[in-house]
C-alpha cells in the first residue's frame, strides 16, 4: 500500500468536510448529505483494488488458490 493512498483518502475527507460545513451553514442539509455520500462512494471506490489485493495475497498466503 502506497503512501499516497492514505493522502488521497485524507485529502478527499478535508474537502469533504468543508464542503458539508459550509452547505450545512448555508442551510442545504440535502446536498451535504449528498456531498457527504458522494465522497464516501470515492474513497470506497479508490480502495476497493487494495482490498482485492489483499484477498489475492491471503489466498496465496494459505494455499486457498
Amino acid at each position: 500500500m502506497d503512501i499516497d493512498l492514505i493522502f488521497k483518502v485524507a485529502g478527499i475527507g478535508i474537502i469533504v468536510a468543508v464542503l458539508n460545513l459550509v452547505l450545512k451553514r448555508a442551510e442545504r442539509e440535502e446536498q451535504a448529505m449528498l456531498t457527504t455520500l458522494a465522497g464516501l462512494i470515492v474513497v470506497l471506490m479508490l480502495i476497493i483494488n487494495e482490498i482485492s489485493d489483499l484477498f489475492d495475497t491471503v489466498k496465496t498466503v494459505f494455499g486457498l488458490w
